[in-house]
Formats: structure tokens, C-alpha cells, sequence
């Protein structure tokens, strides 16, 4: 009766330790020993790499995987990262394997599944518990990228982590459109506007032939001064032949004829000239207008070839800026369960449970110090 006594008492003496330590500690020895579900955790590393850039010089693993040439992209990597702890993300996951039923139809304990205690099944719960399952961390010294997702079977943890980065790679494709189109849209645009600017010198110049009548005046008048000095030769000819007749034979009957053609010929040189020279429907008034029309044709083609070539380097260049998602390390497939770590998280409980405790007695022992006495 003396020991039950004694018993009785230092029970009663250390009830607040028992309530406040004991207690919470056996409470969660008992849930992750008999009820806590496990846990299955799949892991995955990628890079973002860029043909156009060299890896710097570096032992680390990423490096060593970027030795083709590719380099990472440490910026397009947080995105990418950005993007999977993103709603977006949960949404896209959630069209293709339902991820609300992963977490709430598994078996999990009430503790673990989806929705949580004293939550509701609303899209801002299930992102928030989708924020503690699946983890998307960068290592900036690797540039290396890991994804982790925990799930409660090995077949949910490798598909959602598998999804994920199928995700990612579809994302990394639609900047690297949305890049490309920026970057070719102004180079197509010049393209554009030259070809404008060429086909209406062309229409010009066509308009200009058939109003004029004319097709190459340069040409043309080159033809004219042909014939002229052609004929200029022939009319010197005969009226030397003139003139040596006059002297030696004026009676002659023959001469009269060669007069005839000498004029003949002087007109169809003063006819040719006014086609080519000092008249206003003359080639040369027409040739200044057609060089002006012909030189904005020549530059203008000019222009539609140069804008051409830049189009083809904005696109080579476009695609030199092109990055890709490397897969490093395959999703696993976990064999067994990993989570709950349960003595550790056991130690916690007592670990914090102890430490609330004492900062409670000392309060108390302060506050009881510094009372007044009655």
C-alpha cells in the first residue's frame, strides 16, 4: 500500500510531463508504427542544354554530361522548375492521370491522403498537397535540376514523376517557339516588304514599256545610232560620188539620180536621229525616266535577296538558341517504401514535446517566483 502510494504520487507529481511528453510521444509511436501508410518516393535529375553554347570547364556531372557541346541553361531550368511546382502544372497532370484520385483512393491513412483533416476536396487544398508531394529543387553548382514525387504505390510515384518532365519537355518546345517565331517575324516581315517594294517596281516598269511603246531604250537607241551611222556612211559615199561627177561629167544623166538618193538618205538620217535625239517622244527623253524605274527594279532585287539572307541566318541563329531537356536520371520505379521515416520522426515529437514542456515549466517557475505571497 506504501509503494502504490508512492506510486500514486510521483504519477501525479509528473502528470504534465506525462500529458505533455509522454503522451504526444506514445500517440505518434503508435500512428507511425501501426497506422501511418508508406510511402513511395521516385527521383529524376535533367539539365536544359543549348547546341549554341560551350559547357564551361568543370568536373561536376552535369559538365560531363554537356561534353557533346550542349550547355546548360540555368535560367530556362528555373522555369521549367517554376512551371512543375506551378497550378498550370497540377492542372496538365490532373487532364491526364486524374491526380486527385492518386491521393485520396490509394489506402492512405486519414493523416496522409488527400483531402487532409479539416480540409475540404477544393483545387487550392490539392494544391497545397501537391506542394508537400512532389518536390523540384536546382543545384546551381551542377545546374542539374531534381525532381522528387512521393505517392502511395511505386506505380503512381514513377507515373506522375514520368508526366512531369514529358510535361516539362513540352514546355521547353513552346519557348523555343515562341523564341524562334519572335526572332523570324521581324526578318519575314522585311521579307515581306521587299517583296512588295520589288513587285511594285516591276509593275511600274511594265506599265512605263507600254505606255511609252518602248522596251529598252538604251537598247533601242544603240540600234538607231547603228542604222544612222550606217547611213552616214552611205550618204558620204554618195555625195563624194556627187561631187566627182559634178567636176568631171555635169551633163551626165546619172546625176540627177544620185542627188535624189544623197537627199533621200540625208532624210532618213535626220528621221533616224529625231528617234533617238532632240525631239520631246525622242529616246532620249524617255531614257532618263527608264533608267530611274530600272534602277529601283535592280535595287529592289537587291534588297529581296539581302532580306533573304537575313532571314535564313535569323532562322540559323534561331536555332542555334534552341534548348532541350535532358533527362540525366530515369524516373525509378521504387521496390519499397521509404517514408514515413518513423523512429526519426518519433525522436522529433519527444525532441519538440520536451523542449515546449520545459519552456512551460520554467514560465511557470518564473511566474510563480515573482508572485506576491499572501
Amino acid at each position: 500500500a506504501v509503494r502504490r502510494a508512492k506510486v500514486s504520487d510521483w504519477l501525479y507529481r509528473k502528470r504534465w510531463f506525462g500529458l505533455f511528453v509522454v503522451l504526444p510521444t506514445l500517440a505518434a509511436a503508435i500512428y507511425y508504427a501501426f497506422i501511418a501508410s508508406p510511402v513511395f518516393v521516385s527521383q529524376s535529375s535533367f539539365v536544359i542544354k543549348s547546341p549554341g553554347q560551350r559547357p564551361s570547364p568543370s568536373l561536376s556531372l552535369a559538365n560531363l554530361v554537356q561534353a557533346t557541346g550542349l550547355s546548360s541553361g540555368q535560367e530556362q531550368t528555373k522555369e521549367i522548375l517554376q512551371y512543375m511546382r506551378s497550378r498550370n502544372a497540377l492542372l496538365d497532370l490532373d487532364r491526364q492521370i486524374d491526380i486527385e484520385t492518386r491521393y485520396a483512393e490509394r489506402g492512405a491513412d486519414f493523416l496522409s491522403r488527400y483531402p487532409e483533416p479539416f480540409d475540404d476536396r477544393s483545387f487550392e487544398n490539392l494544391y497545397d498537397y501537391y506542394g508537400s508531394m512532389v518536390g523540384a529543387t536546382l543545384n546551381t553548382e551542377s545546374g542539374m535540376a531534381q525532381l522528387e514525387v512521393k505517392a502511395f504505390t511505386p506505380k503512381d510515384a514513377f507515373e506522375i514523376n514520368s508526366r512531369l518532365l514529358d510535361l516539362g519537355e513540352v514546355l521547353v518546345n513552346r519557348l523555343n517557339q515562341r523564341a524562334e517565331s519572335r526572332a523570324i517575324a521581324e526578318a519575314r516581315a522585311r521579307v515581306t516588304q521587299a517583296e512588295e517594294r520589288l513587285r511594285n517596281a516591276r509593275v511600274a516598269l511594265g506599265a512605263f514599256r507600254n505606255q511609252q511603246e518602248i522596251i529598252d531604250p538604251k537598247g533601242q537607241a544603240a540600234g538607231v545610232l547603228e542604222v544612222s551611222n550606217e547611213l552616214e556612211a552611205q550618204h558620204a559615199g554618195l555625195k563624194a560620188q556627187v561631187e566627182l561627177m559634178q567636176r568631171v561629167a555635169p551633163l551626165n544623166p546619172a546625176l540627177p539620180s544620185l542627188r535624189n538618193q544623197a537627199n533621200a538618205l540625208g532624210r532618213q538620217i535626220a528621221a533616224q536621229t529625231g528617234r533617238a535625239v532632240g525631239t520631246p517622244t525622242g529616246i532620249a527623253s524617255k531614257l532618263a525616266a527608264f533608267e530611274k524605274l530600272n534602277v529601283e527594279q535592280e535595287f529592289a532585287t537587291q534588297v529581296l535577296t539581302a532580306a533573304n539572307t537575313a532571314l535564313e541566318q535569323a532562322r540559323a541563329e534561331a536555332q542555334k538558341q534552341q534548348y532541350y531537356l535532358e533527362r540525366v536520371v530515369e524516373p525509378n520505379l521504387p521496390d519499397q517504401a521509404t517514408l514515413p521515416k518513423g523512429l526519426k520522426s518519433v525522436l522529433i515529437v519527444f525532441a519538440a514535446a520536451l523542449c515546449l514542456y520545459f519552456i512551460g515549466w520554467m514560465l511557470v517557475v518564473g511566474i510563480l517566483e515573482h508572485s506576491p505571497e499572501d
